[in-house]
């Protein structure tokens, strides 16, 4: 396990000033650990990447059909160190035997979706979708940027600014669950800069590894590879049954 968490429990890493299920690890991978998820990711198929008009994606181990994923295992690349890592950091000291997932359909995550984001590229104020179970793990790599948290007003529509900043640093993990994944949305702007970062802004200012490439609260962007960890709630057999989207 990356240092930070050697004999940590989750509640160690709570976000402060947000809904109390917000929780961030700066040191989850280690540089040589990164390097090899970045490689494995860059050579994967080029079936595998989906372009989409401002970004793009790789979905493991396959796209849901109908709020579906068809039965098929994660490559144990996607498996260790990560889902390794998180299976064995515990919510609470107290109780050791129950981790982040413990209590989901399949007691691990069982999708992973990759995202690419070149500087200027980001994606508009969503959420996750009933077809996971509330919690969500997202390993951040190569570069920093800004997820930004939006509530919703009285007559529905997203707020115009964001109600809180979270700063992801390269090789951290966020992991959300509970109110802040059912009740609020998540975005990344489209810019090439993150501007007026600082303690006063940034929820997990306390929590971060280096503050150091901060200047005049500002910090330049550079190409970032996001990992997500979800269970998907409905899995269908039959990717086992017909043997396919197994190439691994």
């Amino acid at each position: 396990m990356a240092s930070q968490t050697g004999s940590a429990c989750l509640e160690d890493y709570k976000i402060q000033g947000l809904p109390p299920s917000a929780f961030y690890i700066s040191d989850f991978v280690s540089e040589s650990e990164e390097q090899v998820l970045l490689d494995k990711i860059q050579t994967a198929p080029k079936p595998r990447w989906k372009q989409l008009s401002k970004r793009r994606l790789q979905t493991w181990p396959s796209d849901l059909t109908k709020n579906t994923l068809l039965d098929t295992p994660l490559p144990k690349w996607l498996i260790d160190p990560v889902i390794t890592r998180i299976h064995s950091l515990p919510l609470t000291t107290s109780d050791p035997q129950n981790h982040i997932f413990t209590d989901s359909p399949h007691g691990a995550p069982n999708h992973v979706l990759i995202n690419e984001y070149l500087p200027g590229q980001g994606i508009m104020p969503h959420k996750d979708g009933a077809a996971y179970h509330p919690a969500v793990c997202t390993l951040s790599l190569g570069s920093t940027l800004c997820l930004d948290i939006y509530g919703t007003q009285d007559d529905g529509t997203i707020e115009k600014k964001p109600k809180w900043k979270i700063l992801q640093e390269p090789r951290s993990l966020l992991i959300t669950t509970g109110e802040i994944y059912t009740e609020y949305l998540h975005g990344i702007a489209e810019t090439d800069e993150e501007v007026n970062l600082g303690p006063t802004t940034v929820s997990n200012w306390e929590l971060l590894r280096s503050t150091d490439g901060i200047r005049d609260g500002r910090l330049q962007r550079l190409p970032r590879t996001s990992l997500t960890y979800r269970d998907v709630i409905n899995v269908s057999k039959l990717g086992t049954k017909f043997g396919i989207f197994g190439g691994r």
